[in-house]
């Protein structure tokens, strides 16, 4: 992946990740289109970057929970920026918690974390076919290859995320378009503090804090940028998640067992 002179969509772009993601991408070079829900105050990162730069950042407003807004979005961009070099799927929702989570939960949690990243791919990829080049990436989480504790929804449609991932890159890798999943473990954004618009638990946050370091957003996003120029397609900025993903993998039995103990040391059960 060049930066310099491509052009870079990041959703979920109002803060946390999302902006730094944006930021970082514009500092290497490529012109962004930043995209969020109304109010997420998407239009002020764009703002400052632009006073850097003038005419290289653009604002699509859209909601990523519904089809039609990802057929928009993607439209909209293309006309804003001539086309779309990368598009990366990082808007995402933490809600629910047991079996008990309402069905509204379960639906806006498979529509953000999952459905937004194959409308996404169901628009973006015909153009990038006919090229013959394209790079989607998404933000997974941890959880989508370890597991959250104290979250149903949110494990279950990270997990669906990153095969999501693994899918289009099976099935498109041979024909030019690249695929990368970002799974951080705990980032100092709203949804780790609790305040998050969308209601996440706060004990979820009290997990990752446990588990292990907090990042801040910028130093997240310098890790991507470098793993999408090497285009690698798990990105991992707390490196002991490599390490438990192996774990996982071969002492199965082991694994679980230090979830559980993890899982007694938040919530006490």
């Amino acid at each position: 992946m060049k930066f310099a002179g491509s052009v870079a969509l990041v959703t979920g772009a109002g803060g946390g990740i999302g902006s730094a993601l944006g930021e970082r991408f514009h500092d290497a070079g490529a012109t962004v289109v930043l995209s969020d829900r109304a109010g997420a105050g998407v239009e002020a990162v764009a703002e400052r970057l632009n006073a850097r730069r003038p005419g290289s950042a653009h604002v699509v407003i859209a909601d990523v929970a519904h089809e039609e807004q990802n057929a928009r979005l993607v439209s909209e961009a293309r006309q804003l920026a001539g086309r779309i070099d990368l598009f990366f799927a990082n808007a995402g929702v933490g809600l629910g918690t047991d079996l008990g989570s309402s069905e509204t939960d379960w639906s806006t949690s498979f529509d953000v974390n999952v459905h937004s990243h194959r409308w996404a791919a169901k628009y973006l990829m015909p153009e990038w076919l006919a090229a013959g080049q394209g790079y989607f990436a998404s933000t997974a989480s941890a959880a989508g290859v370890l597991a959250q504790i104290g979250s149903a929804p949110y494990s279950v449609t990270k997990h669906a995320a990153v095969a999501f991932a693994e899918w289009l890159s099976i099935t498109y890798g041979s024909r030019g378009i690249k695929v990368s999943c970002l799974c951080p473990q705990g980032v100092n954004t709203a949804m780790l503090r609790g305040g998050d618009r969308q209601g996440i638990d706060a004990n979820a946050g009290n997990v990752v804090r446990v588990a292990g370091a907090v990042l801040e957003p910028a130093q997240v996003a310098d890790v991507v940028h470098d793993a999408l120029v090497e285009e690698r397609f798990f990105i991992f900025p707390h490196s002991e998640v490599g390490d438990y993903v192996k774990i996982k993998a071969t002492e199965h039995e082991r694994w679980l067992g230090g979830m559980r103990k993890l899982q007694r040391r938040v919530f006490g059960v």
